[in-house]
């Protein structure tokens, strides 16, 4: 089958902004964190995007950031640790800012136990990022996905009691990528998991592009796959791509109020790719619709061979 490279489905005139063009309501009590991925390389395109996080910051004042998944990049020693995080990150390290890590296929198992990942030792686990905050995060581990993690899983939400229900791991159940594609077997593990207690927004890496998935069955997806990494015109069309960026480095900023969960996605240069709002209902906690900045997909591309199988 004919592979179609999207080089760029964002880009609309006027998208793209000057550096610190805030997007977001950035409202007083708002829950308010990053999302970056595939971050570990300690090269100059990870310190662009760190640069890029911390200016933001000084708008966007969000206590904490969330990591998808292969974090360090060929090896777990301290100066790995040091080059690779703890350099890059330096601004928001001193400032107090939290990081929750995932673990990614490149991920040394035993990263769990450094404790600026905040993983407390464990493969998978979930946190509050404020007690009277009404979202609650699951990290899980995509690289081995068995049944004592889906059914500690189906257990952590079915006594989570939040409105909001936000999933980060680092293999995408849904993706346009021609590298790697859909995760199917991992999407037949979570989601009538995620449909049966209403996960309502799931953050992935991977692919090392930005990508705004069409909502999937009340679960709005994102990959942010391209905070140090990059591969360029990997995107190939696709119905499932509502928004799609794979000709730079990204991170998202993330803001919850209310019923909307707000999102504004910049590159390396301090310009805004995708922006929008995903809208919940306030009766049954279910996503009801997204609006955004980016191009949808073309609704008559053709879908990839590992789309027509899902």
């Amino acid at each position: 089958m004919r592979r179609c490279v999207v080089a760029l489905l964002v880009f609309l005139a006027g998208t793209i902004t000057t550096a610190q063009d805030l997007r977001l309501p950035n409202k007083s009590g708002s829950i308010k964190f990053a999302v970056i991925g595939d971050t570990g390389t300690g090269d100059k395109h990870q310190v662009a995007v760190a640069k890029q996080i911390a200016t933001y910051r000084s708008q966007f004042q969000f206590p904490f950031v969330i990591m998808v998944g292969d974090n360090i990049y060929g090896g777990s020693s301290a100066k790995d640790f040091e080059k690779k995080f703890e350099a890059p990150y330096k601004a928001l390290l001193d400032a107090g800012v939290k990081f929750y890590a995932a673990l990614g296929n490149h991920d040394d198992p035993k990263e769990r136990f450094y404790k600026p990942f905040n993983m407390n030792g464990e493969r998978f686990y979930s946190f509050k990022p404020a007690l009277n905050a009404n979202v609650r995060f699951f990290a899980l581990d995509s690289n081995y996905m068995d049944d004592k993690q889906v059914q500690w899983l189906d257990k952590e939400l079915a006594a989570s009691g939040s409105d909001w229900k936000i999933a980060f791991f680092h293999h995408p159940p849904y993706s346009s990528g021609g590298t790697h594609g859909s995760a199917t077997v991992l999407r037949d593990q979570l989601e009538p998991v995620f449909v049966k207690y209403g996960v309502n927004a799931v953050f992935t890496g991977h692919e090392h592009f930005y990508e705004r998935i069409a909502p999937q069955k009340g679960v709005a997806y994102f990959i942010s796959g391209s905070s140090a990494k990059l591969r360029e015109g990997d995107v190939e069309a696709s119905p499932l791509a509502a928004a799609a960026f794979d000709q730079g480095y990204a991170f998202m900023l993330v803001e919850i109020d209310g019923d909307n969960l707000s999102y504004q996605t910049i590159s390396d240069a301090g310009k805004t790719i995708d922006a929008g709002v995903v809208k919940k209902s306030a009766d049954t906690n279910r996503i009801v619709g997204t609006a955004g900045g980016g191009r949808r997909g073309n609704p008559g591309a053709i879908a990839t061979d590992k789309d027509k199988k899902n």
